[in-house]
């Protein structure tokens, strides 16, 4: 992989992650205001939307840990979609 090819791709990956920041923060802002008792259902329709991507980016970052991840990642991938489930995360679907 040349360097401009390297170097975009790390472009958009630093793009992704401060939108995920921003994302994150008006999450959380609209779970305080639920605690308060001043939230709409659909803000807490894309706050929980966002959780939901929140707990897809931290298990792919668990599976990376693994021994022999290599080869989990694209097994548990595969049995994912097989079974219909998406575990991966709209922030790299965007890469």
């Amino acid at each position: 992989m040349n360097t401009d090819k390297l170097q975009k791709y790390i472009l958009k990956l630093k793009d992704s992650f401060l939108e995920e920041s921003e994302e994150n923060k008006k999450m959380l802002d609209i779970y305080m205001k639920y605690v308060e008792g001043t939230v709409s259902s659909e803000d807490m329709e894309y706050a929980n939307k966002q959780l939901n991507q929140v707990f897809k980016s931290l298990g792919l970052g668990v599976l990376t840990i693994l021994p022999f991840s290599p080869i989990t990642i694209p097994y548990v991938i595969k049995k994912a979609k097989e079974l219909g489930i998406d575990i991966i995360p709209n922030w790299y679907k965007k890469l």
